[in-house]
């Protein structure tokens, strides 16, 4: 079964392609742009997702904690 959100492996600059459902959402600059994403795409109950949940994220190049250093 395909995982619902795709956190593709970070760029040059460290920020991260989001997939939900098929769909980019855009680019994370940090952990915390995934659960915007994810609400504005009609996700129920964004704000609390569980970053760690495996059966619905699959984190590529690293997990939550792989970010660049200082976000725009």
């Amino acid at each position: 079964m395909q995982k619902r959100v795709v956190v593709y492996p970070p760029d040059e600059r460290g920020w991260r392609k989001v997939r939900y459902d098929g769909r980019i959402l855009g680019t994370a600059y940090k952990v915390s742009d995934i659960p915007v994403f994810l609400a504005k795409a009609g996700y129920e109950d964004a704000e609390n997702v569980d970053l760690n949940d495996e059966s619905l994220f699959d984190w590529r190049g690293g997990g939550p904690d792989s970010w660049a250093e200082s976000p725009p």
